[in-house]
């Protein structure tokens, strides 16, 4: 499982592997797919040196409005490659909100039988202040993989409306399967409706959401 997570992207991987920021539904689940015998790879956004500083500190890049880009699609792409060089399974490409863009845009671009199926959870849909970029600009119509996507009906997020569920079911004009599941949870009225611990990542409803995404792989060769 290649899991995409949303936000700008940082997560803030240290040397020894640990996660500075964990909060993102998929990477909140990560532990429990293990535990189910899956492995994951988890990209960091870019870090570089601070040109305001001649220190050593180090700044993460932002992610926005650069997942549907043909080099972050080929960066995908390039993760699922290095996947299949250490185990000979399928791989998944599993996004979340702004994440959804980037796992589209390598299963676009990913070449037959290299990646086996596609899992999109709460998915950008509408353009927003910090970034216009959605999962249409990812070019649906040329995945060739099977689909599962999720929406959860209290999702407040404005950029992931899961009114637009259906719209990004039917863009994927050449997936063999697209399968759409609703789901119904989390808490009401957050402060932030597109943070992490809300109804758009599945805050409370983390296991049950869990099992769907499981249920699926399983029935398509994991």
């Amino acid at each position: 499982m290649i899991l995409l997570p949303g936000g700008t992207g940082d997560i803030g991987i240290a040397r020894n592997g640990a996660l500075h920021h964990t909060q993102n539904f998929l990477l909140r689940m990560r532990a429990e797919w293990v535990a189910h015998g899956y492995a994951v790879i988890i990209p960091d956004a870019l870090t570089h040196n601070s040109p305001q500083t001649h220190t050593s500190l180090r700044t993460h890049t932002t992610l926005r409005g650069t997942r549907s880009s043909p080099a972050y699609g080929e960066l995908v792409v390039s993760l699922a490659r290095y996947a299949r060089t250490q185990q000979a399974v399928p791989v998944f490409l599993v996004g979340t909100s702004q994440g959804t863009i980037a796992a589209t845009n390598g299963a676009a671009r990913a070449s037959a039988g290299l990646v086996a199926g596609l899992v999109l959870t709460e998915t950008v849909a509408l353009p927003g202040h910090l970034s216009t970029e959605t999962v249409f600009d990812a070019h649906p119509q040329n995945v060739r993989v099977p689909v599962l996507i999720i929406a959860n009906q209290e999702d407040a997020c404005p950029v992931a409306s899961p009114r637009m569920a259906k719209q990004i079911a039917q863009a994927m004009t050449h997936a063999p399967e697209v399968r759409l599941l609703s789901v119904s949870g989390g808490p009401r009225h957050a402060a932030k409706p597109c943070s992490s611990r809300s109804a758009h990542g599945y805050e409370g409803m983390e296991t049950s959401v869990s099992r769907m995404i499981l249920s699926w792989l399983q029935a398509h060769g994991a």
